[in-house]
């Protein structure tokens, strides 16, 4: 389609999905002047019996095997640990400090608290005016956040909310910047075949299952899959399931 003199094309938006690594546990660590990547540390109630859920455990925890929300009887005897009682206020008190850093460069009607943990920034319309990339902008606020509060971000970058998700939740995690980016064209070529189906965001157990009765384990299968078919499976939940298999997202 050809352009209208004078007309501008809209810029392609880029979001961020920042998430505090193990929230909790690292909270807990910073309190106690301790290093969250190299302390064994989680966060349960000590004066509940052994069947205590840990509500979070720190990233050295995890890196030794043992698994977020697990109960305190099932961390192997041998990994000396700290449990720290949890501290609610002190949790609510440090994302707010978090979300001041961020009101330092994105405007508030530009982020969107999705947990006590994770936000979403809409960075579209700042990065012309810092003269930077989105991973760049990305860069310096997470920096800032462990300047500032100490805690360690995650971050997904995609050219929707849904990719930004999907580039924390699977691939930032693997990323030694602890950076995942995505659009539409590298998820649908690094992410297709991805198992299992349920690291996708709005995919549990019981709708993998329903989909796995069906022959369909990865999202390329889903967008292959007649749509008709997955409106008599889904109903209305089967627009959502469609857009988000080849990474779209109407929501902004």
């Amino acid at each position: 389609m050809s352009m209208v003199k004078g007309e501008s094309i809209m810029p392609e938006r880029q979001y961020l999905c920042i998430d505090q690594k193990s929230f909790y546990a690292t909270v807990e660590c910073v309190a106690r002047g301790l290093d969250p990547m190299k302390t064994n540390l989680v966060v349960a109630d000590p004066e509940r019996s052994e069947n205590t859920i840990c509500l979070a455990v720190s990233p050295s925890m995890k890196a030794l095997g043992v698994k977020n929300r697990c109960r305190i009887k099932d961390i192997p005897s041998h990994i000396k640990h700290i449990v720290a009682q949890p501290r609610m206020q002190l949790y609510i008190d440090c994302a707010a400090e978090i979300y001041a850093v961020f009101l330092k460069y994105i405007a508030p009607e530009d982020i969107h608290v999705y947990s006590i943990d994770e936000s979403f920034l809409d960075v579209t319309n700042y990065l012309k005016m810092y003269g930077m990339s989105a991973k760049e902008l990305a860069v310096m606020i997470i920096k800032d956040v462990k300047d500032t509060v100490g805690t360690i971000c995650t971050c997904g970058i995609g050219t929707n909310l849904y990719l930004a998700k999907i580039a924390l939740d699977i691939k930032a995690k693997h990323a030694v910047d602890f950076i995942g980016v995505l659009d539409e064209e590298s998820y649908r070529a690094e992410l297709w075949d991805h198992k299992p189906i349920t690291d996708f965001w709005q995919i549990a157990d019981g709708k993998a299952t329903r989909l796995r009765n069906h022959g369909i384990t990865t999202m390329r299968e889903v967008a292959m899959m007649d749509e008709d078919y997955l409106y008599d499976w889904f109903g209305i939940d089967a627009e959502l399931l469609i857009d988000h298999a080849w990474g779209r997202e109407s929501t902004t």
